[in-house]
């Protein structure tokens, strides 16, 4: 059964658009990986500072060839200029699919 990794970005007020346009900037990059299933990007909608990156792997092992492979080290290097970082804080949740139910007439894994 799936795997799922979620990080959990603190994200200064503020600058959740530009965290956003980061990762649509980068999108398609993960998707080429062998044993990806699913990305999303979870912006809060309410007062919290902390966005969800739910990624939804095949198993352990392809997430952990992901994150040793030169696409992940591009998509995570420091951006170029004054900006810096978006999130200052992130935390790595890990988690088996236990049970998954979809509704009828979903299209997809």
């Amino acid at each position: 059964m799936s795997v799922v990794k979620i990080n959990a970005l603190h994200v200064e007020a503020g600058r959740g658009d530009e965290l956003a346009a980061r990762f649509a900037s980068r999108a398609g990059q993960v998707d080429k990986t062998d044993g990806f299933e699913e990305f999303q990007l979870l912006r809060p909608t309410d007062d919290r500072g902390t966005w969800l990156v739910y990624t939804r792997w095949r198993d352990e092992e392809s997430f952990q060839a992901w994150t040793s492979s030169p696409a992940f080290e591009q998509g995570h290097a420091r951006p170029a200029g004054p900006q810096g970082p978006v999130a200052s804080h992130s935390e790595l949740w890990s988690f088996s699919v236990e049970q998954h139910t979809k509704a009828p007439g979903t299209v997809g894994p």
